[in-house]
């Protein structure tokens, strides 16, 4: 993209700092070494307009399909748990890319729905903050995640339950505000911060999310998240970056405390599903 080569340049330069190529390390883990992972250099490559037949991102995306698993499960790394955070994570890097027809996204997909939690949305029995009533809920950055690979697909009557339960799950995570799920994510000073690239949960990649589905762009809650992104943008209406990955410090496309081309046009987004629905 004219104007990055500098930034995808300097992603390239990294595509053996894992100890083997395309990002990953010398074991054939994709989702270690963040960001410069696998999964998160593709993300932030297709960000930055790399196409997927450029010959390192071909590679990169080779290895996250041979990470997928018969059943639809995505294992990152030999040994690593198959949580559905880390399905979605590199499902999405896929969907972004244009693989959203591959049989192998198609059995992930059908798999994250098959397997939503019981509270709506999707959990990974992580317990780094131990065991308490609010870890027994769904995780809402694994939710955010699944959401994100959804999107890609027309939703059928078997699916409807599953996506508005998640979506209901992330809007009342909007007024609890407290930590839930057993990664004890939480809506926050920290999370209320406009962070890009879309790695991380945080204000403006849930607001992005969620504007793709009507029953979150009816509600409530879902126009006070979108106030709060839209106070921040600056006076020519652009998105500036209040946080990033600190490993991303060298990069200019997500640059703190400056407008983001690339982060406003994922807001141009944003709103053209909001003109979409008033125009239905």
């Amino acid at each position: 993209m004219i104007g990055h080569e500098a930034d995808i340049r300097a992603i390239l330069n990294r595509r053996h700092g894992g100890g083997a190529d395309y990002w990953a390390t010398d074991d054939g883990r994709i989702y270690v070494g963040n960001p410069y992972s696998t999964l998160s250099s593709l993300a932030m490559l297709h960000e930055l307009g790399v196409r997927a037949d450029h010959e390192a991102v071909a590679g990169g995306l080779a290895l996250v399909l041979d990470a997928c698993r018969p059943d639809g499960r995505i294992r990152v790394g030999p040994g690593a748990p198959m949580y559905p955070c880390y399905t979605a994570e590199a499902a999405r890097v896929l969907c972004r890319f244009g693989y959203s027809d591959d049989a192998r996204v198609l059995h992930t997909v059908s798999y994250l729905v098959d397997n939503a939690h019981a509270s709506g949305g999707w959990r990974c029995d992580y317990r780094r903050f131990g065991r308490g009533p609010e870890t027994e809920f769904a995780n809402p950055g694994a939710t955010l995640y699944v959401l994100d690979v959804l999107r890609f697909f027309p939703t059928d009557r078997d699916a409807r339950g599953v996506i508005d339960a998640a979506v209901d799950s992330l809007l009342r995570h909007w007024e609890v505000r407290v930590p839930t799920g057993p990664c004890h994510r939480g809506i926050g000073s920290r999370s209320q911060r406009v962070e890009f690239p879309f790695l991380r949960y945080n204000l403006f990649y849930y607001v992005y999310v969620l504007s793709f589905y009507e029953r979150a762009r009816r509600d409530d809650r879902f126009g006070a998240a979108l106030d709060a992104l839209d106070a921040k943008l600056d006076q020519a209406g652009r998105v500036v970056v209040e946080s990033r990955h600190r490993g991303l410090s060298g990069l200019r496309f997500c640059a703190t405390g400056r407008p983001s081309d690339l982060a406003t046009r994922r807001y141009g987004e944003i709103r053209q599903n909001l003109e979409a629905q008033g125009a239905g």
